[in-house]
């Protein structure tokens, strides 16, 4: 079974002047890949309720991301002609582009819906599976590496 690449992205909240601060992939051969983004200048907004869904802090950020240049520039390297796949296409390829935008880079791998790949028999089950998945793998969701491990899986677990 083909497993495509999956992108998941956490960010300082949502809808207007959210910004990402954490991106992960897994690659189609399971290689998980994982970055803190330390927000650029004049990213400002910061949701409290966001933070207490991802558990990063601003200022752990501030010593532990990277800048978006340095993500960006990581990205195209690491997915460069791909399609990557998203669980939240809108989420995501809104904070990939605020991220691209402000590093100055052409992304050079394109973002779809995970949906796309799925039957209606598929997209039915997929919520559930994944809530089931999650609990399986023991894992602390909404951090984007063990995201992206749950939805790699969970994909592998509703195309079965």
């Amino acid at each position: 079974m083909h497993i495509p690449a999956i992108i998941d992205l956490e960010a300082s909240g949502f809808g207007r002047g959210s910004y990402p601060i954490e991106v992960g992939v897994a690659l189609e051969d399971g290689t998980i890949h994982a970055m803190l983004i330390t927000p650029a200048d004049g990213w400002d907004h910061w949701d409290e309720s966001a933070e207490k869904i991802h558990g990063i802090s601003r200022d752990y950020l501030q010593e532990h991301g990277k800048t978006v240049r340095e993500v960006a520039i990581f990205l195209n390297d690491l997915c460069s002609g791909q399609i990557l796949y998203s669980d939240a296409w809108s989420f995501d390829s809104s904070w990939l582009g605020r991220l691209f935008d402000e590093a100055e880079i052409v992304q050079r791998f394109r973002l779809d819906a995970i949906t796309r790949l799925l039957d209606e028999d598929q997209l039915n089950r997929w919520s559930d599976v994944k809530d089931e998945t999650g609990k399986h793998l023991g894992l602390d969701l909404h951090r984007a590496a063990n995201d992206v491990k749950v939805l790699r899986e969970t994909f592998k677990n509703v195309k079965a």
